[in-house]
């Protein structure tokens, strides 16, 4: 169990090495520097879900034969809906683009940005739990080392985005403390989630394959609403493409390696 504990905080330390930008560095994060975190953060999520989810439910499911898709087909798309009716309810606001999102509120601006990447770490952290809950359950197509590259895969995305939420909060006139902690805390969803999944997990252990596809549906929702627009906002710039390929790679990498 501790192996697993360790799993879901990794991700989480990611989050908090981000957010402590905010005190080694000044003003507000350069436009190219913000694109170049956001599109390699995409890179990771996209090959996370691909070989770390959708791929390991289909697997599972081989027994069903050419119908060995369906589980991940159903799965994936009630993780797509899931987000959708989450991005519907909870306001939030997206920094790149200055636009909030969700039902009309009076809340701080501050306030959403930090809303809007805690809804983004949600499938995150299930994904993480999920496949903790796999290979606890003894599932051949998991094992302990693609457990960890997921986590580490989504410590490193997570890094940026706790730069992407301190700076600008200290920028606009947050103290660089409160910056760190809205940073820090946004992420802290993730080993709660990640826990929550794994110890719901054990009842639902014939119904995996949805869950894994489940989570990379509600990930890739993220990675096509959220990111891949704030990374190609404004000027052109090939920054954003060169980093999600980076990211992608990287996680591929990570993933074939130690799974």
């Amino acid at each position: 169990m501790n192996e697993v504990i360790l799993g879901l905080i990794i991700p989480f330390i990611g989050t908090v090495g981000g957010a402590a930008c905010v005190f080694f560095m000044k003003g507000e994060m350069n436009n190219r520097v913000q694109k170049a975190l956001t599109g390699f953060a995409a890179g990771v999520m996209v090959a996370a879900s691909i070989w770390s989810l959708i791929i390991p439910a289909i697997e599972q499911s081989q027994g069903m034969g050419k119908m060995a898709f369906l589980p991940a087909f159903v799965g994936f798309w009630i993780g797509v809906l899931f987000l959708l009716v989450l991005d519907n309810v909870i306001p939030h606001f997206h920094v790149a683009i200055d636009e909030a999102e969700g039902p009309r509120t009076k809340l701080a601006k501050t306030t959403m940005m930090v809303l809007a990447v805690t809804l983004h770490n949600i499938p995150e952290g299930m994904a993480v739990g999920v496949v903790y809950a796999g290979y606890r359950a003894g599932s051949t197509e998991i094992s302990i080392g693609g457990a960890l590259a997921l986590a580490i895969g989504i410590a490193i995305q997570n890094f940026p985005e706790g730069a992407i939420i301190s700076m600008p909060l200290h920028a606009e006139g947050t103290s660089k403390g409160r910056a760190f902690m809205g940073g820090a805390l946004s992420g802290l969803v993730e080993p709660i989630g990640g826990l929550l999944t794994v110890l719901a997990a054990g009842l639902f252990i014939p119904f995996m394959p949805y869950l894994l596809s489940f989570a990379a549906g509600a990930m890739l929702y993220v990675v096509v609403e959220e990111l891949l627009p704030e990374m190609s906002v404004g000027e052109h710039s090939h920054i954003g493409v060169l980093s999600f390929a980076l990211g992608f790679s990287v996680m591929m990498v990570l993933d074939v390696a130690l799974g």
